[in-house]
């Protein structure tokens, strides 16, 4: 793979093409390239689609990283198939949507875009919604839900099933962080992102290197988190993860305050092989929320909806939860 980053670098170079330049390097954006599904909410262009019938339930999908993408969860369109509304979007400044200065990014603006998402699919003010989110992106679903000022008649979120996110507090974060980011040093994508910066460096708004030196990473992860194989994905995004994680060391944020007050019940996933997760950690996350039902997914790891073994042991625990709720 090295020696693949090598050639195309210098084949590049013959050719006086710049490996920044759009395409040449990672897949491009919605505002690269036109013929991409996308919306413009929160000035911003996001890649989004969406499936289902456009007024029934809503079920907003929420991906993780942060920096990666909705590709992974596509299996989620099969909520669809049982009359509701499933909603994708990359997040800001990752997958295939728009990139932006690491200076703007805020948890507020994340709360913004995701309910500029919401509102933009929303027909009306009746219409449910429900949050799925899976690691960094049910962190979010949590974090979110905490800012909602109408707890008490939960009229803007009716529930939510969230799937390992890392903590709800950043302390709990970084343990989970400790415990689960234990890459493979000699392993052979750890060493293409090394060596990969012998011929590829990017300032902070070339974003094509970036991403792409962080999508050589990302493949490096340890095998502690159970992942039965490399997540499909379209582009990562360095920016935004690095972003996401300064304000995390710089603010220590506690997205719990609220989420007491949400009594609506609440479905905590967690998978029987990620060993740096567990019973114990999923109990302590979760015990925030009043109401919760914990449900574990055999045979898959942190991985749960993107593989045939976990999404066929999560997916009917899912389904029958937002139809409880429906």
């Amino acid at each position: 793979m090295a020696m693949a980053v090598s050639v195309l670098f210098f084949t590049a170079c013959e050719k006086q093409l710049r490996i920044n330049d759009e395409g040449n390097l990672v897949a491009k954006t919605v505002d690269q390239d036109i013929s991409l599904p996308s919306i413009s909410v929160n000035n911003a262009k996001f890649h989004a689609e969406a499936f289902g019938p456009i007024d029934s339930p809503m079920i907003v999908v929420l991906h993780g990283g942060p920096g990666a993408d909705y590709r992974y969860l596509l299996r989620s369109k099969a909520f669809a198939t049982q009359g509701y509304r499933v909603v994708f979007y990359d997040q800001r400044g990752a997958g295939l949507s728009q990139r932006f200065p690491k200076s703007i990014y805020t948890m507020q603006l994340a709360y913004n875009d995701l309910r500029a998402v919401i509102s933009h699919y929303r027909t009306s003010p009746t219409q449910k919604v429900f949050l799925l989110g899976h690691s960094w992106g049910a962190m979010l679903a949590a974090a979110y839900m905490n800012t909602l000022p109408n707890f008490p008649s939960q009229t803007q979120i009716q529930g939510a099933v969230l799937c390992e996110p890392g903590g709800l507090i950043w302390k709990d974060v970084e343990d989970y962080i400790k415990r689960s980011r234990k890459f493979k040093y000699f392993s052979e994508t750890f060493s293409d992102a090394v060596y990969a910066d012998q011929f590829i460096t990017g300032k902070q708004d070339q974003h094509a290197i970036l991403d792409y030196k962080f999508n050589l990473l990302t493949s490096a992860e340890s095998s502690v988190i159970g992942n039965e194989g490399r997540l499909p994905s379209w582009r990562s995004g360095a920016v935004t993860f690095d972003a996401y994680l300064e304000i995390g060391d710089r603010e220590k944020p506690n997205w719990t305050r609220n989420l007491e007050h949400f009594t609506t019940k609440i479905l905590f996933i967690y998978s029987a092989n990620n060993k740096a997760y567990g019973l114990s950690h999923a109990q302590k996350v979760s015990s925030v929320f009043p109401n919760k039902q914990l449900f574990k997914t055999e045979n898959a790891g942190h991985d749960m909806l993107s593989f045939d073994a976990g999404w066929n042991n999560t997916y009917p625990t899912m389904l029958a939860y937002f139809n409880s709720l429906r």
